[in-house]
């Protein structure tokens, strides 16, 4: 497995087609680096509420504040990072082997998630002890 780290994560811009009546966002295969296997997203989350707390092994994800905002810590189990999402047209590319915790939810905050895999809960380290010996192999 190639190591990854908080250099590897990306702010992907995504392609908006501004009009009077309303931006219009587009994600198109040019835009991701990766064929969308799963689409999901997190609504209604409380403001003191934290989300996340696991890393995937193969999968890549792409999150984006559709609407409010919402604050994702990253960590590459030696380098902690962290990003505030708060526009729809900047999307989180987050490769695999990296830790994410989403915490600092608004009101009204949508997160959407573009994975490029579907769900399988083998491609998730949930316990932190066991992503730090994973990144350590």
């Amino acid at each position: 497995m190639k190591s990854t780290s908080i250099d590897d994560i990306q702010i992907i811009d995504i392609p908006r087609i501004e009009d009077p009546r309303g931006n219009l966002a587009v994600i198109e295969k040019e835009v991701i680096p990766y064929e969308i296997k799963r689409v999901y997203y997190l609504y209604d989350v409380p403001s003191d509420a934290s989300r996340g707390g696991h890393a995937h092994i193969d999968q890549l994800e792409l999150l984006v504040a559709v609407s409010g905002s919402f604050t994702v810590v990253l960590d590459d189990g030696q380098q902690k990072k962290e990003v505030t999402l708060k526009k729809p047209n900047k999307g989180l590319l987050i490769p695999k082997g990296i830790w994410r915790e989403l915490d600092d939810f608004s009101s009204g905050s949508v997160c959407l998630v573009l994975s490029s895999g579907e769900f399988l809960e083998a491609d998730y380290i949930r316990d932190y002890q066991d992503f730090l010996s994973y990144k350590r192999h």
